[in-house]
């Protein structure tokens, strides 16, 4: 009995703040698309696709942060702070250098990046001036996703909530001025949003620093500045990081590829596929903390040598998506007509939309087992590889082709088209099951 108590009280410690703060970080992109939903198709389209490259970097990001939430959790559970030092220290540095890439890529070329994505002309435009502002962003937003796993795995998720819920705010306010031209601001449209989210994201980062340093100061955590280490270690750092960076760079590309796919079937298509992304991405968000919650409490476990203990939680997490998952599907069903009814577009774009947002109500519940599987409970003790396999499977020997069939072969409503390449997710379901009943993925870090 004491230990479902002690697993509900650190569920709700984590995964509270942690979907909060995801459902607030979300509100950055929901928010721009909200408001520039009021300024027409194209606007919506643009900033749409540019936010599908821009998720290349959130997606690498949160595999950098992925790696280093499974090393932390295990040695915070161990009390190893030199190694937990060492994790956070090398995986800050991925992160900015990674992002540094990214933002040459956004604010150098723009045009050329979009161009991939659209031959719509107005549409190409908005994209690449909102994508040239917003890759400056990538920068602050990689320093505050890595405090965000050091505070998790310390037990102080409330911190980066705090953070996230005063930049949204702020995010909120300057979309008004600077998308409509309010207050004497002149009227910047699309622009106007990507400044936001940049403004935002920098003051996010600004306060998580202080907020981190006067923890810090008050607890007295040690957090040793290493970078280099011996040999068997840093093999274990890339049997870890590697897969977990090819898994989610495959996959974002797959999303990418989908992108393109949802782009060459016209304006309308397009645009109502950017209007259900603020709702999937909710939806989803709305759940994320289960599964970072799973990669904590799983590793911490583990790494205890609690392997039980682990693997019942994890039984425990997945019940919990579940019905989690299932009553969101059911609100999205009622609720969709009254969603598109907020957008200024035509009624042939709010139709297609609302069944998109049907057929994603159907798949949603088999997204959240995948995302609490390998995105939490597979990935907690190591075996990041298993993940890899089953991600790469999923997306390309099943979701891209089936698109490209249902799109450009079939010629099916977009609709259909986002059906069929959504049941990738059932493929990855049953592989991720069958592995995880087979406990393969149990490992504790510290026995190398």
């Amino acid at each position: 009995m004491n230990n479902r108590k002690d697993f509900r009280t650190e569920l709700l410690k984590i995964a509270v703040p942690v979907t909060l703060q995801s459902l607030l970080q979300s509100s950055f992109s929901v928010v721009d698309q909200v408001m520039t939903g009021q300024l027409g198709s194209a606007s919506i389209a643009g900033i749409g696709l540019a936010a599908k490259f821009a998720s290349l970097y959130s997606v690498l990001l949160s595999a950098v942060a992925a790696a280093a939430g499974i090393m932390m959790a295990q040695y915070i559970g161990k009390k190893d702070d030199r190694e937990a030092g060492r994790s956070f220290y090398f995986h800050l540095c991925l992160a900015l250098f990674s992002a540094l890439l990214f933002t040459g890529l956004s604010s150098g070329f723009p045009r050329q990046v979009m161009g991939i994505y659209t031959k719509d002309a107005a549409a190409r435009e908005i994209s690449a001036e909102y994508l040239r502002i917003l890759g400056i962003s990538f920068l602050p937003m990689s320093v505050s996703a890595m405090l965000a796993v050091l505070l998790r795995c310390r037990e102080a998720a409330v911190l980066p909530l705090y953070s996230g819920i005063l930049s949204a705010a702020l995010n909120t306010i300057l979309n008004y001025m600077l998308i409509f031209g309010k207050m004497g601001f002149p009227v910047m449209g699309a622009e106007g949003a990507a400044l936001a989210t940049l403004l935002s994201r920098t003051f996010e980062c600004l306060l998580s620093f202080l907020l981190f340093s006067g923890l810090k100061r008050k607890q007295s955590w040690r957090l040793p500045f290493l970078l280099g280490m011996e040999k068997e270690r840093g093999g274990l750092y890339a049997r870890i990081l590697l897969p977990i960076l090819a898994c989610e760079f495959f996959w974002s590309l797959g999303e990418n590829v989908y992108a393109v796919i949802y782009g060459h079937m016209g304006t309308e298509s397009c645009a109502a596929m950017t209007l259900t992304a603020p709702i999937q991405v909710l939806m989803i968000g709305a759940l994320s903390g289960i599964a970072q919650a799973a990669g904590i409490i799983v590793g911490k476990s583990l790494g205890r040598g609690e392997e039980e203990k682990a693997y019942e939680d994890s039984r425990r997490l997945m019940a919990c998506g579940l019905a989690g998952s299932l009553v969101l599907s059911v609100l999205l069903i009622i609720f969709s007509r009254f969603y598109v009814r907020i957008y200024y577009v035509e009624n042939r774009v709010r139709e297609i939309t609302i069944q998109i947002l049907y057929m994603f109500a159907v798949i949603s519940p088999v997204k959240v087992q995948n995302m609490i599987l390998g995105g939490g409970i597979i990935r907690s003790g190591g075996r990041t590889h298993y993940v890899m396999v089953i991600d790469l499977i999923g997306t390309w020997l099943f979701g891209v082709p089936l698109g490209f069939l249902a799109a450009f072969v079939f010629r099916l409503p977009i609709a259909w088209v986002y059906f069929m390449l959504s049941l990738e997710e059932c493929v990855r379901f049953i592989i991720s099951f069958a592995v995880f009943r087979r406990r393969g993925w149990i490992h504790n870090l510290n026995k190398i």
